[in-house]
């Protein structure tokens, strides 16, 4: 049974799913974060690349050897062992890469908590248990890459919007990684498929677009103009809205993130 949670902040339940030691799945905003016996295990944002895009993209993974392991293990929450037993990943790799991930989506589901909360006791992601993470951790660090980010430049919306490239502006002199992030911005893109394209972890390439956005060389792009509402003939007057194809390619990028 899914309940709805209201009157907390996700920080606030989530302390007390880990008093109570539950295990379940807590839905925000901006992301799911899953818990086993009040710890953390898995968390998912669709502004953040997840597990499977960083390893296959960074060549780490093979994308078939991917999706075998998923169709292999995935009913019974056993991807990440069928990994390692596969001998696709070692342990020490999937629990480098799987932190990683997991405290990048941290961040945007708590940064986006939103107003309602809901809670699913019992559900598991399919990935299953790496290393579990206790729930003051992910606070702590997800506080201290808000903290680090806002002394960077204070502006979130550079975290999530499409970002463009300032005219007149080029990657002359700045260091190779933040050349190659300022590449990447095609006044298309937000930061989790710049990270994506990078094969990087979304909090490093943050910190490297709030340095480019610090220093003049990219900001969030303009909404799209809006889009003209045209009366359909022989409709009685009705009207119709022509689709935003550009939204909706990000409405289908986010729900395959997710």
């Amino acid at each position: 049974m899914t309940a709805a949670c209201a009157g907390e902040t996700a920080p606030e339940l989530l302390g007390t799913l880990a008093a109570d030691h539950a295990t379940g799945a807590l839905s925000t905003e901006s992301g799911i974060f899953y818990l086993s016996a009040g710890h953390i295990v898995h968390v998912e944002s669709a502004y953040s690349p997840d597990l499977g895009d960083l390893l296959t993209r960074s060549g780490t993974v093979a994308p078939a050897g991917w999706w075998d392991a998923v169709e292999r293990a995935g009913a019974r929450h056993r991807v990440g062992r069928q990994l390692v037993d596969s001998g696709r990943l070692t342990t020490g790799a999937l629990e480098l890469c799987h932190l990683g991930a997991l405290f990048d989506a941290a961040y945007f589901a708590l940064a986006h908590d939103g107003a309602t909360l809901r809670f699913r006791p019992g559900a598991a992601h399919w990935l299953g248990t790496v290393r579990p993470v206790p729930v003051a951790a992910v606070l702590d660090e997800s506080r201290r890459r808000r903290d680090l980010l806002h002394r960077i430049w204070p502006d979130p919306a550079v975290d999530t919007a499409p970002l463009t490239r300032v005219p007149g502006t080029g990657p002359a002199g700045l260091p190779p990684r933040r050349a190659r992030t300022l590449a990447q911005v095609d006044g298309a893109r937000t930061a989790a498929q710049i990270a994506a394209a990078l094969a990087h972890r979304t909090f490093h390439t943050l910190v490297e677009l709030r340095r480019l956005a610090a220093g003049g060389l990219v900001t969030p792009a303009p909404p799209p103009p809006a889009t003209p509402v045209h009366a359909v003939p022989d409709a009685g007057g009705a009207a119709w809205d022509e689709p935003d194809t550009a939204l909706l390619r990000r409405l289908l990028d986010a729900l395959e993130a997710l």
